[in-house]
């Protein structure tokens, strides 16, 4: 019975409703189950940790004044990674215009945790040479590649919240995961 609630409190449409009709704890809920997900398409757009946190807040900012414009029966994440989206690019066009882009020493090592049942096993030892290979491809290429691999959107999903064709999505996922096996090629075939 509890795991049926559970579901429930993390349906996102229920969530929306009671948001919409003032109940602050399922916006509390709404933003924990969503906040890594703006983080992640944010870094991947700055790749610098206080821009992106910066970017997080002014998404629940903006959620919670535009809630109630949600209609129900659409995308929710989709919705909600389009206004991540489009402050991700007013940030940058307000901030990064006149700058050089900057060269952050952080990395994917804070955004990608060990995969489940392998605390200390080969997905860490891949971490830090995909977080650099990663950081060697076009801001487009890495911002696909980050929503289809870490925020796990669909083709159609990414292409909404960027505003580009599916076919355009998939045509700059191919040559993500092509320029990322070139890169990673001397990482995978050296022997520990």
């Amino acid at each position: 019975m509890d795991q049926i609630k559970s579901n429930r409190n993390d349906d996102p449409a229920i969530l929306v409703e009671k948001t919409q009709a003032g109940d602050r704890e399922a916006f509390r809920e709404i933003v924990r189950l969503y906040q890594q997900k703006v983080f992640v398409l944010a870094y991947s757009f700055f790749r610098n940790r206080e821009d992106a946190l910066d970017i997080v807040q002014d998404t629940f900012l903006r959620l919670h004044e535009k809630i109630r414009m949600f209609e129900k029966g659409r995308n929710f994440q989709g919705w909600l990674l389009q206004i991540a989206k489009n402050l991700c690019v007013d940030y940058y066009r307000k901030n990064y215009s006149r700058r050089k882009e900057l060269e952050s020493e952080k990395n994917l090592d804070e955004l990608s945790p060990a995969a489940p049942g392998d605390p200390a096993g080969q997905a860490l030892d891949l971490k830090e040479p995909l977080s650099r290979c990663l950081e060697r491809l076009a801001k487009q290429q890495r911002t696909i590649f980050v929503l289809k691999h870490f925020n796990e959107l669909q083709y159609n999903e990414i292409a909404q919240v960027l505003n580009i064709s599916v076919g355009t999505v998939k045509s700059l996922h191919y040559k993500a995961v092509q320029n990322l096996r070139k890169h990673l090629t001397p990482y995978l075939g050296v022997q520990g």
